[in-house]
């Protein structure tokens, strides 16, 4: 029996797998985040185990005919070093780019980093994590001078007064975590969901708000508007620990209630109710999600309800503040130690003089051989073919072609390259276009830490062997740095990365350096900022926030709109998000024949239905700019009229998205775009 977590969202539940023969059988064990409770996906998780479709031999395509064969491990990592090597002497070292994801460990996310910098001297790398909670990092960058996900443990929802979920299915996405709504208002505090769509987390508020798709912000500056109207403003707090305001209580001063309902579709005497109840309550707290996050104007979205809770004094403050509810299982991890473009480990930021130094002096480098900021993960996947772009990708943790916005096009960047590498368990759509597919190990073959949405640092255990011809992504990147003559270090065992790790986070922002498999063992996980002799951070704020004079800031924004409105030929909103049985790209939770796979759908209110002349079950067809897609239509009242909704499990969805990005946080606009629907 090995204790170990879930391989999906960024709750990270604990789970025990036991060898049954050939099988590996997943059952409950206590951990403080989940308790015992696991969803289908958790239950079923080692469902992969023994599949036909795993890869356990390196494969290489031939370009010309497009037919595959095996190879040795020296043969494809010779081939790829060799290919690296000469495109970097051709064209530059920016020549080879990387390409990341939030579900590998911090040792992998480390050594990527790492890889990238120091073994091919590129600036480009990043990750799909960029496309998670990016928006929300940036927005607690600003405001807190810090970004963790949620800055207190998952269990203090249950304590609040008043929870406020903006952009949130948190009973489908995260459905162990459900059971804090639950337990909240037996306490009898109060739930509200703010979401285009009734989904079973609506379901279970005391208030329930269904605003236009991409008017999130403009609701915040209402209710902040009458916060301040009534004199529920918590002036004392806001003069001792924070800076800003008056600039956000002039700009606010024109979003009346009327005027709020005329954007958002939201009925102004819904959002006074929703103002009275945050007024009404001493312990407030304020979570977003990928749907209020997912937005050319995400981050503005996020620091206009920011704004909110700072107003309210909740930040800080025990059971209360603003929390972002991060989605991939190491969304948060993945982005602290190096394979976002802009940071180092310890979310050091790599225009830092000082961090480049302390970093280098781990490695073992000179601190000017370390590349400057490169591309967003959008961007750098625009730029792969072009003249001015990366002529090879190596893909690690990523479903591209799923996964991207405006998928078609950036399918057609990954054709244009010299050399595409994916590292990956099955063939992915996005490995079936590769020129070389290195078979990889799955969570429970293997060991690492990972950081979940709460900050805590946890430990995946190895429970079983990989099949033969299976290596870790540890194994790839140090084969490769051996190959290239790399300078620094390339182990291959998750503890002395983890050390070295440690070591290069020390003094950082998300310091890691007090933190050790023995102390997350013993202590169910250890939360970050750990300094060395620290018992680690559960809940933040309490003193001081993460800027130099210690102060929040309150930042004023303004409501621009989606990228995309709606048009005379493209009429609706069109917002996307997943489903309970299925997890980001499906490329492992659609090969596991234990969860329903029903494949997309297109869901509409019967209204817009009739219009159409859709009927359910029949297909439809929905058509953006940038593609179109058909699946059948799932007619239901619990969408606006006016909105239509796709799941982006499958190849689909994200042909449809708007790749307008947020001039932060550089998040692509998933959540809305103009669209036209047709029986």
């Amino acid at each position: 029996m090995t204790d170990t977590h879930c391989p999906y969202c960024s709750l990270q539940c604990g789970m025990t797998l036991s060898r049954k023969g050939p099988r590996l059988e997943v059952s409950e064990r206590s951990f403080p985040v989940n308790e015992g409770a696991l969803c289908r996906k958790g239950w079923t998780a080692a469902g992969l185990r023994g599949s036909r479709e795993r890869l356990t031999t390196p494969m290489v395509r031939d370009r010309a005919t497009g037919e595959w064969s095996a190879a040795t491990w020296d043969e494809a990592l010779d081939l790829v070093a060799s290919t690296l090597s000469d495109l970097r002497e051709t064209h530059g070292a920016d020549a080879n780019a990387l390409f990341g994801g939030g579900g590998l460990t911090n040792e992998k996310a480390y050594q990527l980093g790492k890889f990238a910098r120091v073994a091919l001297g590129t600036s480009q790398i990043d990750y799909n994590g960029r496309w998670c909670m990016s928006s929300a990092a940036s927005a607690g960058n600003q405001a807190f001078g810090v970004d963790r996900g949620l800055p207190f443990p998952l269990a203090d929802i249950e304590k609040t007064d008043l929870c406020v979920l903006v952009g949130s299915n948190l009973a489908e996405t995260m459905p162990p975590a459900a059971r804090h709504l639950d337990r909240l208002r037996e306490n009898g505090g109060k739930v509200v969901v703010i979401d285009p769509r009734l989904t079973p987390t609506g379901e279970r508020a005391d208030l329930f708000l269904q605003p236009v798709p991409g008017t999130d912000l403009p609701l915040a500056l209402g209710v902040l508007h009458l916060l301040d109207a009534a004199g529920a403003v918590d002036e004392d707090y806001v003069a001792e620990r924070t800076t800003g305001f008056e600039d956000v209580r002039r700009s606010v001063a024109a979003w009346w209630p009327e005027m709020v309902e005329r954007v958002t579709g939201v009925e102004a005497s819904q959002v006074r109710e929703l103002a009275a109840f945050l007024a009404n309550a001493e312990k407030v707290t304020v979570l977003t999600a990928r749907g209020a996050e997912q937005h050319a104007q995400g981050t503005a979205t996020v620091l206009a309800w920011l704004n909110v809770a700072l107003a309210l004094g909740m930040p800080g403050k025990a059971y209360a503040g603003y929390g972002c509810l991060t989605g991939q299982g190491n969304g948060q991890g993945g982005r602290e130690h190096g394979q976002k473009a802009d940071q180092l480990p310890g979310y050091r930021m790599i225009d830092d003089p000082a961090a480049r130094a302390h970093v280098a002096g781990v490695w073992g480098v000179e601190p000017d051989s370390i590349p400057g900021k490169g591309r967003s993960a959008y961007e750098l996947l625009d730029a792969l073919g072009t003249p001015e772009g990366p002529k090879s990708l190596l893909v690690f943790g990523s479903n591209i072609v799923v996964s991207a916005p405006n998928a078609n096009h950036i399918a057609s960047r990954l054709a244009d390259l010299d050399l595409l590498v994916v590292a990956d368990m099955v063939m992915s759509e996005t490995a079936a276009l590769a020129d070389v597919v290195l078979p990889v190990t799955q969570w429970a073959e293997e060991t690492g830490t990972m950081t979940n949405l709460e900050g805590r640092v946890i430990l995946r255990n190895q429970a079983i062997s990989a099949p033969d011809g299976v290596k870790n992504d540890l194994d790839i990147i140090a084969g490769l740095a051996t190959r290239l003559n790399a300078a620094s270090t390339w182990s291959t065992d998750p503890a002395t990365i983890f050390e070295e790790l440690r070591a290069a986070s020390k003094g950082g922002k998300a310091d890691y350096s007090g933190i050790t498999y023995d102390r997350i063992r013993d202590e169910d996980g250890v939360f970050w900022p750990c300094p060395e002799g620290s018992e680690g951070t559960p809940r933040m704020f309490a003193e001081d926030f993460f800027h130099a004079d210690g102060r929040a800031r309150f930042i004023d924004v303004a409501h621009r709109g989606p990228a995309a409105a709606p048009t005379a030929d493209y009429p609706l909103h069109l917002t996307t998000g997943r489903v309970l049985a299925q997890y980001q790209s499906g490329a492992q939770t659609r090969r596991i024949k234990d969860l329903p796979d029903e494949g997309a759908f297109v869901e509409l209110h019967p209204l817009l239905a009739g219009r159409v002349g859709a009927h359910d079950g029949d297909p439809v067809v929905v058509r953006t700019p940038r593609g179109e897609m058909k699946a059948p239509a799932r007619i239901v009242t619990t969408i606006r009229p006016d909105t239509v909704f796709v799941p982006f499990h499958w190849v689909g969805a994200n042909k449809l998205t708007n790749d307008a990005l947020d001039p932060s946080s550089r998040m692509p606009e998933f959540k809305v775009c103009a669209a036209a629907v047709s029986a």
